[in-house]
């Protein structure tokens, strides 16, 4: 990888380290008290830097790199200014949310920061179009585009609703859950199984992946009602998310088949704490299908998201879980950087730390449902936020030792 993308995975990294130190405080706050801060406010500077500063930020990092691969080094000076510039929203987010919430240069920031991903978008498109050898990763990376651009529509209808002052909890959760959703079972997860159909698809069928990409792809609209049961749907679209969860199960039925037939040649081409990462991140995957699958029972549905402690499992499941250790994971097998015994250590402790940080929350969740109390679940919430902050700060020590060196 060259040198220059190999610095924008350290400053990803670095916003990872942000997004964490940020948790700890978040953390500490429920656990104690700190009065001088706004803890919506940090919360929506933490989620919005969260997925701007990190995860877009990495994954348009690896979508270049790919057709630098491809193409040569001149098509990263076309893409240079777009990662500066969602950078430059995503550290705006993180400055201005904190210190007036929803206000005029938040608001400014996370549009200008969707208007970067419609250009990225554009461009990306007509790049993978100008290929003559198609690659079933290409309409991964494709869908992944279209579907971060679809978000928007709820971020958009969201600022309507607040300018305009409109309070209807069903409209607003409805506008709320459709951007998390294409955001995180379109533009993330679909980034993600292209960068691991790249990695599959020299020894892989074709025919087999481009079918693990019709399942999804299939689901992903229908899917969306997965999050919004508890609004009055007629049956034939519950009986689509329905065969949506399915299909779901179905298509990593087959990617797992797949990476089984290549184990060990995935293992002799990335180090043993790359293979544990995306390991951890294939579980929680499985994990998160099929609470998917069990969620098309109404019964079952109206407790999960009558709860906010199992909502809030949930999307750190799929955050941290599914997303965030794939990314890290992708990252260590990458060649990008040297891995030695301080860094593989470190990401090792920041896993324990999501590992750990979940089993907490579902536990939580759980007791929730019966209106129960866990003894100190903030304060073991809070030495959670805390091991995952000190495995990203020995990753970065680990990698400032190798510059100095």
């Amino acid at each position: 990888m060259p040198l220059y993308l190999q610095r924008w995975l350290k400053i990803c990294l670095f916003n990872l380290f942000i997004v964490a130190s940020i948790g700890v405080i978040l953390r500490y706050k429920i656990a104690f008290s700190l009065p001088f801060i706004d803890q919506k406010h940090l919360l929506h500077g933490h989620s919005h830097f969260a997925f701007a500063g990190w995860i877009t930020q990495v994954i348009m990092v690896f979508l270049i790199a790919y057709l630098v691969q491809q193409k040569g080094e001149v098509v990263y000076k076309k893409y240079r200014w777009l990662l500066y510039a969602n950078l430059f929203t995503a550290i705006g987010m993180l400055i201005s949310f904190p210190i007036e919430g929803y206000g005029l240069f938040s608001i400014i920031f996370s549009t200008l920061s969707i208007f970067v991903s419609y250009a990225f978008a554009i461009y990306y498109w007509k790049d993978l179009n100008s290929f003559t050898t198609k690659n079933t990763a290409h309409s991964w990376f494709k869908a992944a585009v279209l579907f971060n651009a679809l978000s928007s529509i709820g971020a958009f209808a969201l600022a309507i609703m607040m300018v305009a002052r409109i309070v209807h909890q069903n409209w607003y959760l409805a506008a709320e859950y459709f951007y998390l959703h294409f955001q995180y079972n379109g533009w993330f997860f679909f980034t993600c199984m292209g960068l691991l159909t790249l990695k599959l698809s020299a020894h892989a069928p074709a025919v087999i992946l481009k079918r693990i990409f019709i399942l999804f792809t299939a689901a992903i609209i229908p899917a969306y009602f997965l999050s919004a049961l508890w609004m009055n749907i007629p049956l034939w679209v519950y009986v689509l998310v329905i065969l949506a969860a399915f299909a779901q199960v179905l298509g990593w039925v087959f990617a797992v088949g797949i990476i089984k037939k290549q184990a060990v040649q995935l293992q002799q081409s990335m180090p043993p704490v790359a293979k544990w990462l995306l390991l951890f991140s294939a579980v929680a995957l499985s994990i998160k299908l099929l609470l998917q699958l069990g969620s098309t029972i109404p019964s079952l549905s109206d407790l999960a998201f009558g709860f906010r402690p199992i909502v809030i499992g949930y999307l750190h499941l799929v955050l941290l879980g599914v997303i965030t250790l794939f990314l890290l994971g992708y990252i260590l097998s990458s060649s990008a950087f040297v891995i030695n015994k301080k860094l593989a250590g470190g990401a090792g402790i920041f896993a324990c730390g999501i590992i750990i940080n979940e089993i907490f929350l579902m536990t939580q969740g759980v007791a929730a449902l019966d209106y129960t109390n866990i003894p100190f679940i903030n304060e073991l919430l809070l030495a959670a936020a805390v091991i995952m902050f000190s495995g990203l700060l020995l990753i970065l020590i680990s990698l400032k030792e190798k510059n100095q060196s």
